[in-house]
């Protein structure tokens, strides 16, 4: 029975309509482990950010076992007044996922995706994330149970285990499930991100979801840069609906801008500074995050300019966000001559 796509998502494709000058698919920030919190959705959405945001992906195992709910608060909490992103879940339990996914309304949250793509090997190990495109009959039983939350259910997956080939038996099995949005990084598992993405099937993958569940959402994921690198692949693959932007943010924090425009230095030491701000805003909220994840995101905003190396080499000596602050002062003119 094919079934009728869910308020949520007609919401989100009838303001990305009503708010662009040309027909576009609707892009998104991937769930990336450790990156995508509320601090860094924010300093994107500052930057000019994607109309969709997605959590890191969450244990439903931890949140529904009493002794570990309180170690997942941290991935699943949202700010005041920013935009109400989908919660990422991952396990290998049908009924953790539906547990998990019943306390998500009381939190705010208004659509779930589930992970069946992520690489890693304790993720992998526990049955969860790639590892179940070798078992389809748990998938399928994972992606029924959290239905049974009311949300509406999306999946992220890859094209294999073990070869991009796969994905002519795999995808059928989740497009017959009728999911919301089916979200395909466009290579194996074990291809990692160690060779281009597979943008050669994807005129095969959207014939399939004609086919089998036209009212699915289908989106893409890997090697995508920017927006207008996004437009250039809609415009060659019209059947997409939604382009997801995983690594290129993290190149680019302005990757979702329609516009093409130059960004100045000043400009991204903002976006650094703005990120501090946040930062020691969730520290206090007592919700502590490791100030040594924070050095992760010094190459995006502090590049291109001379010093720049010897600057970032400075900063990932910092311990604090004090410590950081100071050191841009320290080389304010330097940086407002760059």
């Amino acid at each position: 029975m094919v079934q009728a796509q869910s308020q949520y998502w007609r919401d989100v494709l009838a303001k990305v309509a009503n708010n662009s000058s040309q027909k576009r698919p609707f892009f998104s920030m991937a769930p990336m482990e450790a990156v995508t919190d509320t601090v860094f959705r924010r300093v994107v959405a500052k930057a000019g950010g994607p109309d969709v945001y997605y959590t890191e992906f969450t244990n439903a195992a931890s949140m529904v076992h009493p002794k570990a709910k309180f170690s997942v608060q941290g991935r699943l909490a949202v700010a005041p007044g920013e935009q109400q992103p989908i919660a990422q879940l991952w396990g290998s339990k049908p009924e953790e996922l539906e547990g998990a996914a019943k306390l998500l309304p009381d939190m705010g949250y208004q659509a779930v995706d589930l992970n069946m793509g992520c690489p890693d090997g304790t993720v992998v190990k526990n049955s969860a994330g790639s590892d179940l495109i070798r078992h389809p009959d748990t998938a399928v039983a994972l992606i029924r149970a959290t239905k049974k939350a009311g949300l509406p259910v999306s999946v992220k997956t890859r094209l294999g285990f073990y070869k991009p080939e796969e994905f002519r038996d795999w995808l059928p099995i989740i497009f017959k499930e009728q999911v919301e949005v089916l979200t395909i990084h466009l290579r194996s598992r074990k291809e990692m991100s160690k060779v281009p993405a597979h943008y050669e099937y994807i005129d095969e993958i959207i014939a399939m979801r004609d086919e089998l569940a036209p009212n699915t959402l289908l989106q893409l994921n890997g090697d995508i840069k920017n927006f207008e690198h996004g437009m250039e692949l809609y415009h060659e693959h019209p059947g997409v609906d939604g382009i997801m932007i995983g690594r290129g943010v993290l190149e680019d924090p302005y990757a979702f801008n329609q516009t093409e425009s130059t960004h100045s230095l000043q400009d991204s030491i903002q976006l650094l500074k703005l990120q501090l701000d946040l930062f020691d805003e969730v520290n206090t909220a007592k919700l502590p995050k490791h100030f040594e994840a924070l050095k992760r995101y010094f190459k995006i905003y502090l590049r291109g300019f001379p010093h720049a190396a010897q600057l970032r080499q400075a900063l990932m000596d910092t311990h604090s966000t004090a410590e950081v602050r100071e050191l841009l002062a320290q080389h304010a003119e330097a940086l407002e001559l760059a």
